[in-house]
């Protein structure tokens, strides 16, 4: 369930917030890069400085996508001080250079750790890359810090669950018991769904560390555009096509086959494109695959840049996310709480039952189906294309259910309510109860 802050928790926090302590963020990635797990640790990180928390972030000197390019090693911006630490520099493409840039990731934290961290601050270790918060366990304990996991990729299950990583091996185990240790050390574990809260319970976290705090999205940075103004459209020569959309990492965790099976069912039907935005370990594969398809209804874009996030998530009709269901537990697709923004109504191809399937169903702002499920993947992009009643219903839905539950200003809240309880000591204060939100 959503974290939902009481009134007068709201006011505690206000009070006792401002200069309590320090809250600092680990995450390979930060503003500007516009990564996933980067938009979520910017949004949140500039709204506590906006409210008078002193934030500072810890990050890689490297973009997401653009290894070559490099950021300046400090700098403060939105009230933010940003520390960009040196890492190797090999890129996302090949796995032996993610391991390295990981590796030097861990080791450059933990001196950074050791050196700079205070009594008291507040250290949120995401997981990017893997396991942070195993290796910078001892370093921030040593200094009197709190250890706070924000899990948004459950590792090492997910590497478990693509047969990348075998749980009855030596390293499985020797993976998994380090990440439990280091959550069982943790004054905090927040997972963005239920799903992945129960799951690390039943892995023997305690209950009483586990938050559920939802993802969220800027509902003023991404608003709906209409087709007849969007610039995009235009300049990629879309007209009046039914666009169907995927923007975001083609990362092994999608399933991009059911996808490519309806577009070339669809290859024949007038007026319907697939558009495909973004980049990622599985694009090589798309792309090759639509050229020996000969799929003439296929368009690919590269990953837009923030002043064009709006209009590159408008210039869809629907838009296509997708998880593969093993998955459910692991991962939450980010790209999801976009879509609900641009108001899109989204097709999910996952498990229907997941997080995003029973969303979208729930809400009536779109429909899911099952990986494999072509036909039913080809009927909910005709029945959305011949009703321009049920696509603007559902769109609406969609941005409606945005600023009501997904909005940056809920979830920040929601945040800041869930690690409220880690300040009580420090102000001597009678805090509110907490209770929603909190695993049942």
């Amino acid at each position: 369930m959503l974290v939902q802050p009481s009134p007068n928790l709201q006011l505690w926090t206000q009070k006792h917030w401002a200069g309590v302590m320090r809250i600092l963020f680990a995450n390979r990635y930060f503003h500007p890069d516009q990564s996933a797990t980067s938009r979520m640790v910017s949004s949140l990180a500039f709204s506590l400085a906006r409210d008078g928390i002193e934030v500072e972030v810890i990050a890689s000197r490297h973009y997401y996508n653009r290894p070559n390019e490099f950021l300046p090693a400090e700098e403060t911006v939105n009230g933010v001080r940003i520390h960009r630490l040196w890492t190797s520099g090999f890129g996302r493409r090949a796995l032996a250079g993610r391991a390295a840039d990981d590796a030097t990731f861990h080791l450059s934290a933990m001196a950074w750790w050791l050196r700079h961290a205070r009594r008291d601050d507040i250290c949120v270790l995401c997981t990017d890359p893997p396991l942070l918060a195993v290796s910078s366990a001892l370093p921030i304990r040593l200094r009197g810090a709190k250890l706070v996991n924000w899990v948004m990729d459950l590792f090492p299950e997910t590497a478990m669950e693509l047969g990348m990583l075998r749980s009855d091996t030596l390293p499985g185990r020797i993976a998994l018991g380090l990440r439990n240790w280091s959550m069982r050390r943790s004054a905090l574990t927040i997972c963005p769904i239920e799903a992945m809260a129960h799951h690390l319970a039943g892995q023997g976290i305690a209950k009483e560390t586990l938050r559920v705090v939802h993802h969220w999205s800027e509902k003023n940075e991404i608003r709906p555009v209409k087709p007849d103004e969007n610039r995009l459209r235009r300049t990629w020569k879309l007209g009046r096509s039914f666009v169907i959309g995927y923007s975001g990492n083609f990362g092994r965790a999608h399933e991009f086959a059911t996808v490519l099976d309806a577009a070339e069912k669809l290859l024949g039907v007038k007026g319907i494109r697939f558009l495909f935005i973004g980049d990622g370990q599985q694009r090589p594969f798309v792309e090759a695959e639509v050229q020996r398809r000969g799929l003439s209804n296929v368009v690919f874009k590269p990953f837009q840049p923030v002043e064009n996030l709006q209009e590159s998530l408008s210039v869809a009709d629907v838009h296509l996310v997708s998880l593969l269901p093993q998955l459910e537990h692991c991962i939450i697709p980010s790209k999801f709480y976009g879509v609900l923004a641009a108001g899109r109504p989204t097709i999910f191809i996952g498990d229907p039952d997941g997080e995003v399937g029973s969303t979208v169903r729930t809400f009536q702002c779109g429909e899911a189906v099952r990986p494999g499920d072509v036909a039913g993947l080809i009927d909910s992009i005709l029945r959305l294309k011949h009703s321009r009643l049920h696509l603007m219903t559902m769109g609406n839905n969609a941005r409606y259910l945005l600023e009501t539950a997904y909005s940056r200003e809920y979830g920040t809240d929601a945040w800041q309510s869930a690690i409220a309880p880690l300040t009580a000591s420090d102000e001597g204060a009678v805090m509110p109860s907490l209770t929603s939100g909190a695993l049942q």
